[in-house]
């Protein structure tokens, strides 16, 4: 008898004559090294099908295949033991392949073209923010309509052809055997087991260096490069977790700092702050070769503290936020995790938090939905009172297809000029989100010239006039606040450079569309600055800040308010002289001298140790040091400023 109960009932006789020579025993290996033979073609070719896919060459995929050094055939491995897994708890032989291979060329799809605008590959924690993606979806599309008439057309080829496939495997497929189901499962998920012990990349593993599999979790471009888009994918899965660092301790957190720490001051008056992240808030004139005119930052140009260097490129705004309202770092964190999707979930100290549990009202505003990013949470654990959306914000003029900045700025002054108490306003701008399609104004008054063709000067053009309504709106806020009798801080600064894609490569400013992760000081400062502002209607502008990453915003803040605190101007006023950049991938000192790929050193400054350490312990940890970094003058309510309704604990890792 043979291993499959064939459907097929009119064999030849000459068929059955030759089988009638063969031993059972010989039949049934015969039939099984040929189907498992079968299944490890497939698992080949949708092995060189996801690659080509991934990198977008299929040459590429080659090379992932003959260069001996990389897992290309531990992919196919796993993917032959997917496949047999699947067959089994299907009944059909190789009907599998009708699960996986439109699962992971669709991963394989999405990660080509999250790169192609972010520049990053695709993470598992990217699903977490799908629901932006498909929100922001009308807006890709139109720089891109070729692309995505494709991939349309590829998505219903899929829903048509794939249902239609399944239907005839199951009539017309070999159905497998009870009992060669179990000994492919018992085979198989052992083996898929295996697969999944050896993503533990913090240790060593025997099984996982003889299949060439090298986790690279600090370059997560050569990981995806090396171990393949399956592998790596796979490698980021334990990166939501957050480990506690090796010498985490009440006694470790006990001796970070001076014994002394600065004390909480405020001064006599206390100023209104505004901090207001531009979106994309970028200088186009650093693109080579083009000339605009008239300059359209003028005004932030004459008024300018310094630079953001921003962690993020193209988008990933959030990430951007939360290091300049907590004073915390993303190098701190897993290599792709959104803290706001996957972190912040109870109270937390910030500024907002701070300055509330200090008498000041406390404001978030974004025209945009609440949901996006998890704000509407996320400002609730931050101690922000209020947060002003879409939902409940009065109808806005839009410039373009989105709220333009000047409405934005009108809803700030208004907020402002209403409040009974000192003010802790954060705003968020919407005008200038990419991508940016040529003649997104009716009317331009930025020209562009020195374009090499029509679309660059278009796509310049389009993100150039929104750069100069962000400038004039910047301005119209310092104008109201020079006239206010109310000291008032405010500041301005880029969230991230914009996502110009092509037009980075015309101009000759990137070489790809996104900007590389890794490089000198030099360069990761040409490719990661955005304008920063601190200025107040008392002191002016706050001059020479230098190029600083956002998680010191906090710090320059408040000591343009005149405000002092045991951790925003104490704790990180002493790392600011140290450096003045702290990146995943590189620490910057004041002098511009880097510390390029500080993580993989054996030895790391300890001034970085007890900052990993601190951040560990108040946002997962114990918060052994709560009470001496975030102290709460206030008698009233928990520790760290936040609602009412949100619980005092850790937050989940």
């Amino acid at each position: 008898m043979s291993e499959y109960a064939s459907t097929d009932r009119t064999a030849p006789a000459s068929e059955h004559r030759r089988r009638g020579h063969l031993s059972r025993r010989a039949a049934h290996w015969l039939g099984t090294a040929r189907n498992l033979a079968t299944t490890v073609l497939i698992a080949t070719l949708l092995t060189l099908a996801v690659e080509s896919v991934a990198r977008g060459s299929i040459g590429e995929a080659f090379l992932f295949f003959f260069e001996p050094y990389r897992p290309a055939w531990a992919t196919v491995a796993l993917f032959t033991l997917l496949l047999l897994a699947l067959d089994a708890l299907l009944g059909r032989l190789h009907m599998g392949a009708l699960v996986l291979a439109p699962v992971v060329l669709g991963l394989a799809a999405t990660g080509l073209q999250k790169s192609y605008y972010l520049g990053d590959p695709l993470y598992p924690t990217d699903f977490l923010y799908s629901r932006q993606i498909l929100e922001l979806l009308p807006l890709l599309v139109r720089e891109r309509i070729g692309t995505a008439i494709l991939m349309a057309l590829g998505l219903l080829a899929l829903a048509t052809l794939v249902p239609i496939a399944w239907i005839g495997w199951r009539r017309r497929g070999r159905t497998i055997l009870m009992s060669d189901r179990i000994v492919r499962l018992a085979v198989a998920v052992p083996l898929v087991a295996l697969y999944a012990s050896i993503l533990d990349y913090s240790s060593f593993s025997w099984t996982r260096d003889r299949l060439r599999i090298s986790p690279m979790m600090w370059d997560q471009k050569a990981n995806y490069q090396h171990n393949g888009f399956t592998l790596a994918f796979a490698l980021n899965v334990p990166m939501a977790k957050v480990a506690a660092p090796k010498a985490y301790s009440e006694e470790a957190i006990q001796a970070i700092g001076r014994p002394e720490l600065q004390p909480i001051s405020m001064p006599r008056e206390r100023p209104d702050i505004i901090m207001v992240m531009s979106e994309s808030f970028w200088d186009p004139t650093r693109l080579p070769g083009v000339t605009l005119a008239p300059d359209p930052l003028a005004f932030t140009r004459e008024h300018q503290s310094g630079h953001i260097f921003s962690p993020e490129f193209g988008g990933m705004t959030a990430n951007v936020e939360f290091e300049a309202l907590t004073g915390f770092s993303n190098a701190f964190l897993p290599y792709g995790s959104i803290p706001y999707q996957q972190y912040v979930r109870n109270s937390a100290p910030t500024l907002a938090s701070f300055l509330a549990s200090e008498g000041y009202e406390t404001q978030a505003m974004h025209p945009f939905e609440g949901w996006f990013w998890n704000r509407a949470q996320v400002y609730k654990a931050f101690g922000f009172e209020d947060f002003r959306s879409v939902e409940n914000l009065p109808a806005m003029e839009k410039r373009g297809t989105l709220v333009s900045d000047a409405a934005l700025v009108d809803q700030i002054i208004a907020r402002a000029d209403q409040a009974a108490d000192p003010l802790f306003l954060f705003a968020v701008t919407l005008q200038s989100h990419g991508p940016y399609e040529p003649g997104r104004y009716p009317e331009e008054s930025i020209r562009v010239s020195g374009a090499k063709d029509d679309w660059t000067r278009g796509s310049i053009a389009t993100f150039s006039e929104g750069m100069h309504d962000a400038d004039k709106s910047f301005r119209r806020l310092v104008e109201w606040a020079e006239q206010r009798d109310r000291p008032t801080v405010i500041a301005y600064f880029g969230d991230h450079l914009p996502p110009l894609g092509p037009a980075y490569v015309n101009t000759g400013f990137l070489k790809d569309n996104v900007a590389p992760r890794n490089g000198s000081a030099d360069e990761m400062k040409r490719v990661r600055e955005t304008p920063l502002v601190v200025w107040s209607n008392r002191k002016g502008v706050a001059k020479d800040v230098g190029t600083v990453s956002p998680s010191f915003m906090p710090l320059l803040v408040l000591r343009q308010a005149g405000i002092e605190h045991p951790y925003y101007t104490g704790v990180l006023g002493e790392l600011h002289e140290r450096y003045s950049v702290v990146d995943r991938h590189i620490l910057i000192d004041p002098q511009g001298k880097d510390v390029r790929d500080w993580s993989r050193n054996e030895k790391v400054d300890p001034l970085i140790s007890d900052m990993r350490l601190l951040q560990y312990d108040v946002l997962f940890g114990d918060r052994f040091g709560a009470k001496r970094f975030f102290p709460k003058r206030s008698p009233v309510g928990p520790l760290i400023a936040g609602p009412s309704g949100l619980p005092f604990a850790r937050n989940p890792v």
